[in-house]
C-alpha cells in the first residue's frame, strides 16, 4: 500500500466493488467524460473495471474508497509496450488531489510493469480539469478527434489523444 499523507492506493479487491459501483456508475450515467453506455449494468462495469484491466486500484482515506483507476495494455504485438488508464473520482471527493495522486501512482506502476508509454486514446475536450492535469504531469496532446464526442449537454465535442513517454 502506497499512501500520501492520509490517502492510501493499494490493488483493488473483489470485495472493493460494492464500495467502487456507485463511484462507477455515476461517471457513467452522467455520460460527460466516458465513451461508454450510460445504460451499462453493474455485472458489465465489474468485468470492464475489475476483470478486463491488467490491474485495478483504489485510492481510499480513513477506509473509505474515494477513488479507482485501471491499467491496461494499450494495443497488442508492436504496441504492446504503451498501456492506457482510466481513472473515476467519487464526486464528493473532487478536488483533493486525488486524480493527481492515482495518476502519478499509475505511472510508476506501469514502468514496475515494463510499459516505456501511457497513451489516453478519448479525452473529452469539455473535461477541462482533466485535460489540465494530464499536461501538468507532463501528458501531450498528440492528435484531435473532432466532435468525436456527444457530450449530453452541450453536444458534439473534441476529444484528444494525450501521451507520456515513461522510458528513459
Amino acid at each position: 500500500m502506497i499512501g500520501s499523507s492520509e490517502l492510501a492506493i493499494r490493488l483493488a479487491r473483489d470485495e472493493d466493488f460494492s464500495a467502487l459501483w456507485p463511484i462507477l456508475r455515476d461517471v457513467i450515467r452522467a455520460g460527460e467524460t466516458y465513451a461508454l453506455d450510460p445504460g451499462l449494468t453493474r455485472e458489465t462495469v465489474r468485468d470492464l473495471w475489475m476483470q478486463n484491466p491488467r490491474a485495478t486500484f483504489v485510492a481510499e482515506r480513513n477506509g473509505e474508497i474515494l477513488g479507482s483507476y485501471i491499467l491496461k495494455t494499450n494495443q497488442a504485438g508492436g504496441g504492446a509496450h504503451v498501456c492506457n488508464c482510466g481513472y473515476m473520482v467519487r464526486e464528493a471527493a473532487r478536488g483533493q488531489r486525488i486524480a493527481r495522486a492515482m495518476c502519478l501512482h499509475s505511472q510508476d506502476e506501469a514502468r514496475a510493469m515494463g510499459y516505456l508509454a501511457m497513451q489516453f486514446n478519448f479525452v473529452v475536450e469539455t473535461n477541462r480539469g482533466a485535460v489540465a492535469l494530464w499536461q501538468s504531469l507532463g501528458f501531450e496532446t498528440v492528435g484531435r478527434l473532432p466532435r468525436a464526442f456527444r457530450h449530453p449537454k452541450v453536444g458534439l465535442v473534441d476529444a484528444r489523444v494525450m501521451y507520456k513517454w515513461l522510458g528513459d
